[in-house]
């Protein structure tokens, strides 16, 4: 059996389950958020009420992994760095945020080699969010 290759076509999308699968990462990503103490500052950055940033951070996946561009459906382009500006982003959010996403990603029924490669992933727009607040 070979592994697919993940970043090609939908096999992410696929591997993480499709949209439902993500969801749950999603719920499980905020959970630790609301959790975590190393969270308590990027937790701070939401609104109390996570709905929207859930529905959000979803649909983005989906179309990031491959999957259908739900987001752009319903809330137009996303400029990953500019439309998080705003934010104070340091080392310590950045990391705070993918200590969240790596416990969430823990809890999947992932193949080993997605969760890896989930997360390497997502270091590269949590660098990049963290390098425009550098700037800033």
């Amino acid at each position: 059996m070979t592994t697919p290759l993940y970043g090609f076509s939908d096999n992410s999308f696929k591997a993480a389950g499709e949209k439902a699968g993500i969801r749950k990462l999603v719920d499980d990503f905020y959970r630790f958020m609301d959790e975590l103490p190393e969270a308590v500052v990027i937790r701070a950055m939401h609104k109390q009420d996570l709905t929207e940033s859930r529905d959000k951070l979803t649909l983005f996946l989906c179309g990031w992994m491959g999957g259908p561009k739900l987001y752009h459906d319903k809330y137009g382009s996303i400029n990953i760095p500019r439309d998080h500006s705003h934010l104070v982003v340091h080392e310590a959010e950045r990391d705070a945020w993918l200590l969240c996403m790596q416990r969430a990603i823990a809890l999947q029924n992932y193949a080993p080699e997605f969760g890896d490669y989930l997360l390497a992933q997502l270091r590269i727009p949590a660098e990049r969010i963290f390098a425009v607040a550098k700037k800033s």
